[in-house]
């Protein structure tokens, strides 16, 4: 089951700058692969990444098939309040996951 590692610091001052750091377990395959009987492999990668700061959307990366297997994404973000960062990507197969992590703004 596809899922990511997260690092987001658990609280920081309000208005500080931090960093979000994101590791999407994900086969990424190309679709230029062929397989054992000699077929191309269909395309399968992580075509879009979205995260969401308490709702709005904070950052967005739109993925290509020269993306690595378990692309990591890295990105900042202003702490204006505690709340829900979540992390949603979509697959060319229509699989749409999602993983959060709270933040503590003090």
């Amino acid at each position: 089951m596809p899922r990511a590692l997260i690092n987001v610091p658990q609280s920081v001052p309000r208005g500080t700058v931090f960093e979000i750091k994101t590791l999407v377990s994900h086969p990424m395959e190309t679709g230029f692969r062929p397989d054992e009987s000699g077929k191309l492999r269909p395309r399968d990668i992580i075509h879009t990444f979205v995260c969401t700061y308490n709702g709005e959307e904070l950052f967005r990366a739109e993925l290509f098939p020269a993306i690595a297997a378990n692309p990591f994404l890295t990105f900042t973000a202003v702490a204006t309040e505690s709340g829900e960062l979540a992390f949603h990507w979509t697959d060319d197969h229509g699989a749409t996951h999602t993983e959060t992590a709270r933040i503590t703004v003090t």
